[in-house]
């Protein structure tokens, strides 16, 4: 069977039909989410020293806050690092936020500008980075404060894994959009997107891991079906 590769839409609609179709909420696709690529973490990329997870307001952030809470179950050290208060986070990242809260989870909101320094010395301390900010439905050049903390993210020594996609890099062409996290390693959900695999994609992503969502093929497929009939 050929390999799965999914578009950013096609990638919408599988979320799309696994939650309206097929009933699984999606709380239960970020925690199937989150889980794998802390699993794949724990197996191939776990170094002695902290991780600090860099967390936008989206789905993405949300995938890194149950990441972190799965790391800390394994105790490992982890450290939340966040670009949004509470209050602004999507629904489903606000909900593994608070869980994250009240277990005690090392978290602190950032501003990369005002406190630049402050995060330097986070990450100089950790041996991996993770990139919660930004999935597959960017469009248009990365803004603030995306786009001083991808450049903190990049000027540090720490090895750095991106969280479905790096930051900045498009899902469907493989392009930079202004500036974008050079990471080491990259767990994408359900199946590869193609923007990892043409064009600035390959040395941007680094080694490419796929997370199941905990749904069958035939969803992936449905999606891919789909779109190809509206498009």
């Amino acid at each position: 069977m050929p390999e799965l590769v999914l578009t950013s839409s096609q990638s919408r609609r599988v979320d799309q039909l696994a939650i309206e179709k097929y009933g699984v909420p999606s709380l239960v696709l970020m925690e199937n989410a989150g889980r794998g690529c802390a699993e794949i973490f724990l197996v191939e990329c776990i170094e002695n020293g902290p991780t600090v997870i860099v967390c936008g307001k989206g789905n993405n952030a949300g995938d890194g806050f149950v990441i972190a809470r799965h790391l800390y179950v394994h105790q490992e050290e982890v450290e939340v690092l966040m670009l949004f208060p509470p209050e602004e986070l999507s629904e489903d990242a606000r909900i593994n936020f608070e869980i994250i809260d009240k277990i005690g989870i090392s978290h602190r909101l950032v501003d990369p500008h005002q406190n630049a320094e402050s995060i330097r010395e986070t990450f100089d301390g950790a041996e991996w980075i993770m990139d919660a900010m930004l999935g597959t439905g960017i469009s248009g050049e990365v803004r603030e404060p995306f786009a001083t903390m991808i450049q903190l993210m990049n000027e540090a020594e720490s090895e750095k894994l991106a969280i479905d996609l790096p930051s900045g890099l498009d899902a469907d062409s493989g392009e930079i959009l202004g500036s974008c996290v050079n990471a080491n390693a990259t767990v994408t959900f359900a199946a590869k997107k193609i923007g990892l695999l043409k064009n600035k994609g390959p040395q941007q992503s680094g080694e490419i891991h796929v997370v199941g969502l905990g749904i069958p093929n035939f969803v992936i497929q449905e999606a891919m079906s789909c779109s190809s009939e509206s498009s």
